[in-house]
């Protein structure tokens, strides 16, 4: 958080709060009326304050992320269900859906993959550019995560509260973990600093992270980035954007702003060739 210096005249805010606690308790000081409306979580949390939650959201990571001095991202949307190599696909709910999942683990291993290789060129740039965001959660996500730890790297994960909710997946950096009430402000997060954006094989919440990305770009809301699609076999099933553009509903030039790709080697050269960066050493691409 940027910290200004504090007029020697006034006291702090925490300084406040510690002083409130200690007021002996009557009627009064008992009231909610009496708590301080910044300490008070009833008043915080009220229908006619989601203007401010709103804000306190989008600032508590804004302020991390600055102080860390992270100027860019590399971000990795992904189904939360997709198993690591090995592992059983607990979510599937039918056993075709198990085997599909666990067919498709190939695809947590090229996430981690990728991020190892964002990650190593994070690290030539001090780890302010092109560091490694998930949405903190388990499969692809954590597969992001993980391929950035393999390389010592630090990376964000941005969780949201959910009815099933679990704790964020252990590879993400702890200062660098955040959690969130709203899909909003979290989605402002996730593109705000994005240099590239990878999506792999996932759900609806995959497929709003995709479409938004899209959407924003073709609007003109946001610069030009790579959107990289991993898995040519399972997005040309899933969705056709020729179909769209034969349809009129969007231009036929549209399907352009993304990129189909199959390995993370694939999409980093991608990568690279639009940004023009160095290529990584080859003892750094034995990484496994």
């Amino acid at each position: 958080m940027v910290r200004r210096r504090r007029p020697t005249a006034f006291r702090t805010s925490p300084q406040d709060v510690a002083a409130a606690r200690k007021v002996p308790r009557t009627r009064q000081t008992a009231s909610p009326s009496y708590r301080l409306a910044f300490a008070d979580e009833d008043f915080l949390t009220s229908e006619d304050l989601r203007g401010i939650r709103f804000q306190l959201e989008y600032l508590k990571p804004e302020f991390k992320l600055r102080e860390r001095g992270i100027v860019s991202t590399v971000v990795l949307f992904g189904g939360a269900r997709i198993p690591a190599p090995g592992e059983p696909a607990l979510a599937a709910k039918t056993p075709t859906a198990k085997k599909n999942l666990e067919r498709n683990s190939i695809y947590y291993e090229e996430a981690r993959r990728f991020a190892q290789l964002a990650s190593l060129t994070a690290a030539s740039m001090d780890y302010k550019e092109f560091i490694v965001v998930t949405g903190g959660g388990p499969g692809v996500m954590e597969a992001g995560n993980r391929g950035a730890a393999d390389v010592g790297a630090p990376s964000i994960g941005l969780s949201i509260v959910l009815p099933h909710e679990q704790a964020p997946n252990e590879y993400i950096d702890p200062a660098l973990s955040f959690n969130f009430h709203y899909f909003a402000t979290r989605k402002i997060h996730f593109l705000l600093r994005a240099k590239v954006v990878a999506i792999f094989p996932g759900g609806f919440g995959t497929m709003d992270e995709f479409f938004e990305t899209l959407t924003l770009i073709q609007t003109g809301r946001m610069d030009r980035i790579p959107v990289l699609l991993f898995g040519a076999k399972f997005w040309s099933r899933v969705i056709n954007l020729d179909a769209l553009a034969e349809e009129g509903t969007i231009s036929p030039d549209d399907p352009d702003l993304l990129t189909f790709v199959d390995t993370a080697e694939e999409a980093w050269a991608v990568v690279r060739r639009f940004y023009k960066l160095p290529e990584i050493a080859a003892a750094a691409q034995a990484v496994t």
